[in-house]
């Protein structure tokens, strides 16, 4: 009798749009898996995880990836059916580039910790301005990339690792921080599209099983 396969195991939090990249990806390739919640506040277990106390983190028997490209590689790698890049080299530098964008120009300035910090040593005005201004100079240079390569989707008509990257972004952008998407046209089409997908709409924070009631 074949021993049964242990399912991955997903180390998230549901408000984390670097979890909700990983979520997509999982349900994109229909992988099983098992949600592991953690409190950000209470993470003394999850530090033998990731010694970054940061999520997310994949658990795949013995191997334990963190980092959320890195572990949307990793799936794309073992499990390459729908495939995350395309095979056309300048769309899959585009989808390296607006991904890169989202994950070191945007998402590090508007984290919870650097974000609260930014208040302690100003004030709550200053801070929404600091958030606001990262995802606005963001979006601009997204807007821009993406304008002449997007199809259905950011670069084309199937989905690709820029969308995985955006639409977490968008969302946030727009029900955490109240940013206007009215001056990213391309941006704002491609996230209309996404809420067509089972699997985006599956992952969103809200209906993550550790999501506080009173926002599903």
């Amino acid at each position: 009798m074949a021993e049964k396969k242990e399912k991955l195991k997903l180390y998230s939090y549901w408000k984390s749009s670097c979890s909700h990249r990983v979520r997509i990806a999982l349900t994109l390739k229909g992988i099983e898996y098992e949600y592991v919640p953690v409190n950000p506040l209470k993470r003394d277990e999850f530090l033998k995880i990731n010694p970054m106390g940061a999520v997310p983190a994949l658990v795949d028997g013995d191997v334990v990836v963190s980092d959320s490209l890195a572990i949307i590689m990793y799936l794309d790698e073992k499990y390459p059916v729908p495939p995350l890049l395309p095979r056309d080299l300048h769309k899959r530098a585009v989808n390296y580039q607006a991904a890169s964008i989202v994950f070191s120009g945007i998402q590090p300035y508007q984290n919870t910790p650097v974000a609260r910090y930014i208040e302690e040593k100003t004030n709550a005005e200053e801070k929404t301005a600091w958030v606001s201004n990262a995802i606005t100079k963001g979006f601009t240079a997204l807007e821009k990339l993406l304008v002449s390569c997007t199809g259905k989707y950011a670069t084309g008509d199937e989905v690709y690792l820029a969308d995985l990257f955006l639409a977490p972004q968008i969302h946030a952008a727009i029900n955490r921080f109240q940013i206007n998407m009215e001056p990213y046209p391309t941006l704002a089409k491609c996230y209309e599209s996404y809420n067509d997908l089972p699997a985006f709409q599956n992952a969103v924070p809200e209906k993550q099983p550790d999501a506080p009631a009173s926002t599903s």
